[in-house]
């Protein structure tokens, strides 16, 4: 850490959040470990334990975090170097505490945080996320098994970079995430249990608006036009016979 300290600006905030963390995750546990590259500081590599109770359980995975410069304000890329099964190897995780969804990241949040999501998001359904597999259990259990021997070029045989030791419970902040992140699983899982439901189309039916005022309007000109039409003609009658009458008495 003392040379990691000569090569950076510790006054920068990036630097002093990820030197803090450096320390705070120096010592391994059976559940995950993290540290940043000797000459590197915002490039870790990680090892963590399957989660118990799954297909993954037994198998070791090791990984790198590429941290921005931004850090901790923008979030970590996550990528999974030991074949899995869940995760494409050498290929950007998309998680919700990863690069691939900044929205979603919180400052407060560290590279512990986003440890203990990888593992609760291992037994999750793939459903098409970015670098995600959707192998078969057997087939996970398989490479489980075969992880324990994976080795890492910088950073030697995985299955010892872990300990004995129990690793800190969650802080009330990363249960919150770790939560959803699980209720988020759950979820897809139950929907992709059940079959899709087709839409139901609503059939849209014509409003008869009321044409009663036009209906009434309609009679009362008829019957105007009727009565002028009555009037015309006993005018045309009334003119017609007071000719007639004139005519007769003239001869008389």
């Amino acid at each position: 850490m003392a040379e990691i300290g000569d090569r950076y600006n510790t006054k920068c905030p990036g630097v002093k959040r990820l030197m803090r963390e450096a320390l705070e995750l120096a010592e391994a546990t059976e559940e995950y470990c993290a540290r940043p590259l000797e000459d590197n500081l915002f490039e870790w590599h990680f090892t963590v334990q399957g989660p118990k109770g799954t297909d993954f359980e037994g198998g070791i995975y090791h990984g790198r975090i590429l941290l921005p410069k931004e850090y901790p304000m923008h979030p970590p890329h996550i990528i999974l170097l030991t074949p899995n099964g869940r995760f494409e190897v050498n290929k950007k995780i998309c998680l919700s505490i990863s690069g691939h969804h900044p929205e979603t990241w919180q400052p407060s949040w560290s590279i512990r945080t986003a440890l203990l999501a990888l593992i609760a998001f291992m037994p999750t359904p793939a459903e098409g996320t970015i670098g995600s597999l959707d192998y078969s259990p057997a087939e996970r259990k398989i490479l489980a098994r075969k992880s324990r021997s994976w080795v890492c070029s910088q950073c030697g045989e995985i299955s010892s970079l872990l300990s004995s030791t129990a690793a800190k419970p969650p802080t009330e902040e990363e249960q919150s995430v770790l939560n959803q992140i699980a209720f988020k699983g759950e979820e897809e899982q139950a929907n992709k249990s059940q079959p899709p439901v087709e839409p139901v189309q609503q059939i849209q039916r014509p409003v008869l608006e009321s044409t009663e005022p036009d209906a009434s309007l309609l009679d009362q000109l008829t019957e105007i036009i009727v009565v002028l039409l009555i009037g015309a003609i006993a005018i045309f009658f009334y003119r017609r016979y007071n000719a007639f009458y004139n005519i007769n008495q003239t001869e008389i």
